[in-house]
């Protein structure tokens, strides 16, 4: 699916998805990242859903968005609280979706000016 916003003013926007790819700003990525209005993580170590634990969100700490969503994939799946707590610890809530509800929620939350990360897996 692409997704159209008028204006990007130099963020990363999610301009499409699907089953096997995100894209960023007319990039296509085949990979599990995270992306923030002003910081686009290719190297975010999580393989798939069933592997994650805390230190998959440990990076997130330092950049302290408010929100962080999490897209599960095609299947909306949680998470144990265990795994984020440290994120929870310092005020920032999980949001757990599938990827393309992520996509579609990040650019509308970006749109907004939130400071919002997707750390999303395809």
């Amino acid at each position: 699916m692409k997704l159209h916003l008028t204006t990007s003013e130099n963020n990363y926007l999610i301009t499409g998805y699907g089953a096997d790819f995100i894209e960023i700003n007319q990039a296509r990525y085949t990979r599990n990242l995270i992306v923030m209005a002003n910081k686009l993580i290719l190297d975010w170590q999580a393989s798939d859903f069933a592997e994650l634990n805390e230190a998959h969100f440990a990076q997130l700490i330092e950049l302290k968005p408010e929100v962080v969503l999490l897209g599960t994939g095609e299947k909306h799946q949680f998470l144990h609280p265990k795994i984020y707590k440290n994120l929870t610890e310092i005020g920032v809530s999980l949001e757990c979706m599938t990827t393309a509800a992520a996509c579609r929620t990040y650019n509308f939350l970006m749109s907004e000016g939130r400071n919002v990360a997707a750390m999303l897996i395809v």
